[in-house]
């Protein structure tokens, strides 16, 4: 997904972390429901409600899901999944853009 096409977009930003993380929310015309956003330098703790796949679209990241030990290495390409009412940590290393897929 290079280009988003036919969306219905909130133009108000979600802003978390004192700006560290910024996201835009959306709705595909299909129905479903993701956000957009950048998370600058930081290691930051993210809870999920709905299960959720990260696709990182630039930058460079390590993550640990909850109850892992181990980080694991993501760049612009990959992307990872974290389950309903879980959490995760990720280290940005340089910015990182993401879109998060929910459900």
């Amino acid at each position: 997904m290079s280009r988003l096409e036919n969306v219905s977009l909130e133009p108000v930003a979600n802003v978390y972390f004192d700006g560290k993380c910024v996201s835009h929310s959306f709705v595909t015309a299909e129905g479903a429901r993701k956000s957009a956003g950048v998370i600058l330098p930081a290691t930051l703790t993210f809870n999920t409600a709905a299960p959720e796949i990260m696709e990182i679209k630039q930058g460079h990241c390590r993550v640990r899901l909850a109850g892992a030990q181990a980080w694991q290495d993501y760049k612009a390409g990959q992307s990872f999944s974290v389950g309903a009412n879980s959490a995760f940590d990720i280290e940005a290393l340089e910015p990182t853009h993401y879109i998060c897929h929910f459900g």
